[in-house]
């Protein structure tokens, strides 16, 4: 039976559909021509019937020997792609591993098992075998969900391992329980030594040089000099790093990334000894130093890497500013209180770059940072005085609408009744409209347009700026502005307009008792009533305002404050709860405090016995809540606040944070506090 359905079975070319319909279409073609034939002559017919038959035999053999070809071919190709498949598994450059639903390792390929040497990982646990692949394995779906829903393409996204001294590019298929391992420990290196070997260029100020030398005698400044570069050159060479002096108090750095990262976890100490040492000797030197990287134009290197030591000079000094050409700025040092400076050079020539700029602006607007304090009013005061003294009309831009303390309000009322004053402010919409290209605007008691009190004046106006600030530079700052006199050794931004004052001429009007009592009024708020941050040129500028009248009797009212306001700043006192040696207040998310008591607050909870830092955190407005940090000294609250996107003196700080409670902003301060606890007990 089998032999007979053998004999009648189709061919098997036949069961390949095109060849079955070129057969038929062929015999139907021959079947046709024979009916024709026969009708025409049988004798025709006949032969035609023999050509058909002659033709037909030899065009099935050829499509059974094409048939069998076809499947001789496929049927090895078939094999060698089966054979590829196995050997590709088994000896390609890939690490292969399987897993059940339990987690457990079923398999892994050759090559796998060859980076792990002896160590079998089959039949134990993911978690137990390789910990970090679980974790990639559970969040694989969610990964490519975000980047589906970012727009980037998910089918080539793979995940980071390190593993058994490997680091691999990993790729899960989680419908058949596979990971794919792709060896990129080699790339990892080349670009690892790429990175190591960067440029970094730097330079190092010693910030206090000319001060300190100017009394010494030749051999004691070159003394002095020989100590600072012998342990800069030390300190440089044990991390990899070239130092050569370009004048008598800078240096010039040259090192690769891989130094400069070893000096980052170093923490900078040459900043320490170099102070400690020369502080030993009575001569306390500090260094400033701005470090670049990251950048291939060695002339744009050296430009970031002067941007960044001004950065580190605008913040007090004693401090290092490392920074990519991409990246955010990193701030090491700063523990101390920048040493004020006894010479008034550099006083005297901003007062006469001041000036020339004046008589170039048709018109000058001063404005403060938002929310006022009596230091940002009174110094702006005194530079609107300061340009009426050079006869340019000047006005100072504030919202008199907004809510203010009860000093800022009493001050408003006496401005008002003052013939010479009484025309002083104007409103932001009003300073707007009338500002033009020649208009200059100066800023004072900050240096972050985004805290200005008119920002849209500020936008206007951004290439005609000038800034005068008492607090330590920050990474915001105005792009390219006229004029710069940040120096955060001083007590209070009116103690820089009143040392302008002194190189004013003599034959015109100078400020009026209700402006002298404002800056007078900033300097002792600033300072606590002269006892924080005073140093002779406080003194000086205090002695200087009283002489050109203020008022004695008006400063006390300015310094008093409302019952309201005495019983806030009780309540948030009452509210402290202890974090270590931090003192912490949390208002509460339904009231609203004003930015004066805060601070008020946080002064008073210094007096606390163990205390070396507090912060009050109070709601504003309904879309801000303001920290207000103060210290001992001993701990630096503007590292702090900086990490809280503010900034300020190592001992008095704030920042403004958007659209969170206070809660929220209590919990992102204790989790800086106890990461500086750890890091402190690490070290």
């Amino acid at each position: 039976m089998k032999r007979e359905k053998k004999q009648y079975a189709f061919p098997a070319f036949l069961r390949d559909k095109g060849l079955a319909w070129i057969a038929g279409l062929v015999s139907l073609i021959a079947l046709l021509g024979t009916l024709l034939a026969f009708q025409v002559n049988v004798l025709i017919g006949m032969v035609w019937v023999a050509l058909v038959v002659i033709a037909l035999v030899v065009i099935f053999k050829t499509l059974k020997t094409i048939g069998e070809y076809t499947a001789h071919y496929i049927n090895k190709l078939s094999y060698r792609v089966a054979r590829s498949e196995q050997e590709a598994t088994l000896q390609m450059p890939v690490g292969i591993l399987l897993y059940d639903q339990q987690g457990n390792i079923s398999w892994i390929n050759p090559f796998l098992q060859k980076l792990l040497d002896d160590h079998i990982i089959v039949g134990e646990a993911l978690t137990a075998a390789v910990p970090d692949l679980e974790t990639i394995i559970d969040g694989w779906g969610d990964q490519l969900a975000q980047l589906e829903a970012d727009g980037a393409d998910s089918s080539a996204y793979m995940a980071d391992l390190t593993w058994a001294e490997h680091q691999f590019k990993v790729k899960v298929q989680p419908d058949v329980r596979a990971v794919y391992f792709f060896d990129n420990t080699e790339s990892a290196r080349l670009r690892q030594n790429f990175d190591d070997h960067r440029l970094v260029i730097g330079l190092v100020s010693v910030d206090n040089y000319d001060e300190l030398t100017e009394s010494m005698s030749d051999a004691d400044s070159s003394a002095l000099r020989t100590f600072v570069t012998r342990s800069l050159l030390s300190w440089m060479s044990a991390h990899d790093m070239y130092v050569r002096r370009i004048s008598v108090d800078r240096y010039l750095v040259v090192g690769y990334r891989s130094g400069l990262r070893e000096a980052e976890l170093d923490k900078f100490s040459i900043l320490d000894n170099i102070r400690e040492a020369t502080s030993a000797q009575n001569t306390p030197l500090t260094l400033s130093i701005g470090l670049s990287y990251g950048e291939e134009s060695i002339t744009h290197l050296a430009e970031n890497a002067q941007a960044d030591l001004d950065l580190a000079l605008g913040r007090g000094g004693d401090q290092v500013v490392v920074r990519a050409a991409d990246g955010e700025a990193r701030f090491y040092g700063g523990t101390t209180n920048p040493m004020a400076k006894r010479t008034r050079v550099r006083a005297r020539v901003i007062s006469q770059a001041l000036a020339d700029l004046f008589e170039q602006a048709d018109q000058i607007f001063i404005v403060g940072h938002a929310r006022p304090d009596m230091d940002s009013f009174g110094a702006a005061l005194g530079v609107r005085r300061l340009a009426e003294m050079r006869d340019r009309p000047a006005w100072v831009v504030y919202d008199e609408k907004e809510t203010v303390h009860s000093d800022i309000q009493l001050l408003l009322a006496n401005l008002a009744e003052e013939p010479r004053d009484e025309h002083a402010i104007i409103s932001p919409a009003e300073a707007l409209k009338q500002a033009t290209s020649r208009s200059l605007l100066v800023m004072v008691d900050h240096s972050k347009p985004s805290i200005s009190e008119d920002q849209a004046l500020y936008e206007k106006l951004a290439d005609r700026v000038v800034i005068i600030d008492h607090h330590r530079r920050g990474e915001e700052f105005p792009e390219e502005p006229q004029l710069v006199y940040v120096e955060s050794y001083a007590s209070s931004t009116s103690e820089l307009v009143t040392e302008l004052f002194e190189y004013q001429p003599d034959n015109v009007r100078g400020m009026t008792r209700i402006e002298a009592t404002a800056m007078l009024a900033g300097i002792q708020i600033d300072t606590k009533s002269f006892t924080v941050r005073s140093g002779t040129r406080t003194f000086d500028a205090a002695s200087y305002l009283r002489s050109v009248g203020a008022d004695g009797q008006l400063l006390q009212e300015f310094m008093k404050e409302s019952l309201d306001s005495y019983r806030s700043r009780s309540h948030l006192i009452e509210r402290v709860q202890l974090h270590g040696t931090a003192a912490i207040t949390v208002g509460e998310d339904d009231i609203t405090y004003d930015s004066v008591v805060a601070a008020q607050a946080a002064d008073s909870l210094m007096q606390l016995i163990g205390v070396k830092a507090s912060f009050v955190i109070t709601r504003r407005d309904e879309h801000t809540i303001a920290i207000s940090a103060r210290s001992d000294g001993t701990e630096n609250v503007q590292l702090i606040m900086e990490q809280m996107g503010g900034g300020g003196h190592l001992s008095n700080a704030a920042t403004q944070l958007k659209d969170v409670t206070t809660q929220a902003a209590y919990q992102q301060l204790v989790t800086i506090l106890d990461e500086q606890t750890k890091a402190a007990e690490e070290e």
